[in-house]
């Protein structure tokens, strides 16, 4: 027969007179003060990251792709703050249970504190943007002070033997309140710090140097007159961003150098001044996400600056039979890139700059890849580190045993910006308008055709060049009712897209953008 001690008695009696609500709360605190410190201590250690982040990264690799692909489409570019607010929230709720348990049984709540610990530690080692001491300390210190504060707490949850006791009460909500203000002020802490970090590399302080040859101005017909169209250049803030990293790469461009490894006979390490020594060369080039949908806003256009991928690879002197490039991130992200395309005359780059400034971090400063008409996946690495030369039979790039294609040129494709879909307009002359990009092969030819009614042709923007998107306007003469519009574009080599309906996934979405409108009776 089990021996009742007097501990298990006293538990008992405290469990039965006091609410849940305070275990709970105290899980959750000893979680946020967890969190906190680990925050605070990636905050101070080189190359650490906090354990949620490191979470994030591991969920993301481990995510099934088709749940991947639903995130994009549903989320957009909002799908890492959702992704870092789930792993809290499941994490929360855990903490509450934990709490609970460790109201009941000490060693419960120990356990529990321990497992999530265990899973922190699990995904540091896991996470490929860090190793060492830096990749589990964050971890281990947020262990210990989910422990630790927990234990306080839950002694205050035990001493609370009366609910109707005020002084009692009071008693737990002094400890919590300073556990809370301990977590704010930590957490606060290392948020600034960081902050304070990325700001200290941000390219603000950086120097862009001037383009060898610089391009000239854009051409006023490059862009049309239409209210609501899509602009030509997309500014750095509003291009789109979609990868795989939680938090921006902070990288400090003084310790940074570029790799080129592999099948080469002549490897290369590039300091930033070191590669600023090639020629500085200026490209206007569309980029496109693959995970675009018909229609989407995953495709932006830029005005690049950096040095010819073609110039550092004849340096590196690439062996024969090497058919890919890999860009490696400094995160451990891959791309794979058919090595005959960014050698082959178009404006590959490793660009160094946006828009005429020094490169955005969220777009991979300091220094990413640029390569026309290739889907970003396949060739846009950003916080380039490393440029291995192999083959397709030799290396997968991250996306590819994800289910993704390995060559991956991007199609042709035409969208209406204006009017918007479900607007009601009025009645008599309306633009019909957007912009089209078949990046490497351009834009000859753009038509609309209303209902079922025959294509007719819009009128194009003038071309800046293959690599670039073109605008178009297309002059209706709306009629009452409810009608639908829809828009083709034909390359320059004569061929038009094709009306076949085929999502983002494995090479890219196919079809035709069409939008239905309203037009009132006047």
């Amino acid at each position: 027969m089990a021996t009742v001690t007097e501990d298990d008695v006293e538990e008992q009696r405290s469990t039965a007179a006091t609410p849940q609500w305070p275990a709970a709360l105290a899980g959750v605190l000893a979680a946020l003060a967890a969190l906190a410190g680990g925050e605070l201590v990636a905050a101070l250690v080189p190359g650490a990251r906090s354990p949620v982040t490191s979470i994030g990264a591991v969920v993301i690799d481990l995510a099934p792709p088709a749940l991947k692909d639903a995130a994009i489409d549903l989320l957009g570019t909002a799908d890492k703050p959702v992704l870092i607010g789930t792993v809290h929230t499941v994490l929360l709720v855990a903490a509450a249970a934990t709490g609970i348990l460790a109201a009941q049984r000490w060693w419960a709540g120990v356990a529990g504190v321990t497992l999530l610990g265990v899973v922190a530690m699990s995904a540091a080692l896991a996470d490929t943007a860090v190793s060492g001491v830096a990749a589990l300390l964050p971890s281990v210190v947020a262990t210990i002070v989910g422990i630790g504060t927990l234990w306080w707490l839950t002694h205050a949850v035990r001493d609370w033997t009366d609910p109707a006791d005020d002084e009692q009460r009071r008693t737990f909500l002094r400890a919590a309140a300073m556990a809370g203000g301990a977590t704010v002020v930590a957490g606060g802490l290392g948020r600034f710090l960081i902050s304070q970090a990325e700001a200290a590399t941000a390219p603000s302080t950086a120097t862009l140097p001037r383009a060898d040859e610089p391009l000239p101005a854009l051409p006023a017909d490059a862009s049309l007159e239409v209210e609501g169209i899509t602009p030509f250049v997309t500014p750095n803030d509003d291009f789109y961003r979609i990868d795989t990293a939680l938090r921006i790469p902070n990288v400090d461009v003084e310790d940074w150098s570029l790799q080129v490894t592999g099948m080469v006979d002549n490897p290369l390490e590039l300091t930033f001044d070191q590669l600023q020594r090639y020629e500085i060369v200026e490209a206007d080039v569309t980029l496109a996400c693959v995970s675009n949908e018909v229609g989407g806003d995953l495709v932006d256009n830029a005005r690049w600056r950096g040095v010819r991928l073609a110039d550092v690879l004849a340096d590196a002197r690439v062996r024969p039979g090497a058919d890919q490039l890999v860009g490696r991130a400094v995160d451990g992200f891959t791309t794979g890139a058919p090595l005959e395309v960014v050698t082959g005359g178009r404006d590959a780059l490793i660009a160094i700059g946006m828009n005429g400034e020094p490169l955005p971090r969220k777009h991979g400063y300091p220094a990413r890849l640029v390569v026309p008409g290739l889907y970003g996946y396949v060739s846009a690495t950003k916080w380039l580190a490393e440029l291995e030369l192999t083959t397709f039979d030799a290396f997968d790039a991250y996306w590819v045993p994800r289910g993704w294609a390995e060559r991956a040129p991007i199609k042709t494709q035409a969208r209406i910006d204006v009017p918007r879909p479900l607007d009601t307009i009025a009645p008599g002359p309306t633009a019909v308008a957007g912009v089209a990009w078949a990046q490497t092969r351009g834009i000859s030819k753009v038509e609309v055709r209303v209902d079922d009614g025959p294509w007719q042709e819009a009128r194009l923007s003038e071309e800046v060049g293959a690599d670039t998107w073109r605008q178009w306007v297309y002059e209706w003469d709306a009629t009452p009712g409810s009608h639908d519009l829809r828009v083709r574009a034909t390359d320059g080599t004569g061929r038009t897209q094709t009306a076949e309906r085929q999502p983002p996934r494995p090479d890219g979405a196919t079809g035709r953008h069409g939008i239905v409108v309203t037009v009132s009776e006047g």
